[in-house]
């Protein structure tokens, strides 16, 4: 939150937003299964827009499991969301429609995704910044090896310039 506010105050003197903070989490081992059959979509599993938030969830902390899309093969997987910070005071049946409302708004989708366009968003622009930073991986993209010690310098590449017609347009990646 620290880093966040210092980034905020740096663009405008003074521009402190509410911030919620909420973690995505899609690597989980939890299923979800209908518990009436009539309920189901035409592959079996969970309608899209489901939300549970009760019996598997923490007794305490505020987390909830979604699943916004329908799911084309196999067993849909729900997304984990859960919310570590809250300054805007959202309550829980809020934050979870505006979670499958954002779920609608992906851009290279015309139907619901898994997870929230934002979580896309930055992980598809932390997999593209990778190809920015220099380090002695060889053609095949391994690095032979564990990870590089804390004090070893990593060199960046100079990012590309971008033409003025889209530079305030969204960068999709």
């Amino acid at each position: 939150m620290d880093a966040i506010r210092k980034a905020c105050s740096s663009l405008q003197e003074g521009y402190m937003p509410r911030v919620t903070f909420v973690v995505v989490q899609k690597r989980h081992h939890t299923r979800l299964f209908p518990t009436d059959r009539n309920k189901t979509d035409r592959s079996g599993n969970i309608l899209p827009g489901t939300v549970v938030d009760t019996s598997i969830c923490h007794p305490t902390e505020f987390d909830f499991y979604l699943n916004s899309h329908a799911g084309i093969q196999g067993t849909s997987k729900a997304t984990r969301y859960h919310g570590l910070f809250d300054e805007n005071g959202f309550s829980a049946d809020i934050l979870q429609v505006l979670t499958n409302s954002l779920c609608y708004t992906y851009a290279r989708c015309t139907k619901s995704v898994s997870i929230v366009p934002p979580a896309y968003y930055a992980h598809l622009a932390a997999y593209r910044a990778r190809y920015y930073i220099e380090d002695e991986m060889s053609d095949s993209g391994s690095t032979g090896g564990g990870r590089k010690p804390k004090d070893k310098v990593v060199e960046f590449r100079a990012l590309p310039s971008i033409k003025d017609n889209v530079k305030e347009v969204m960068f999709f990646v």
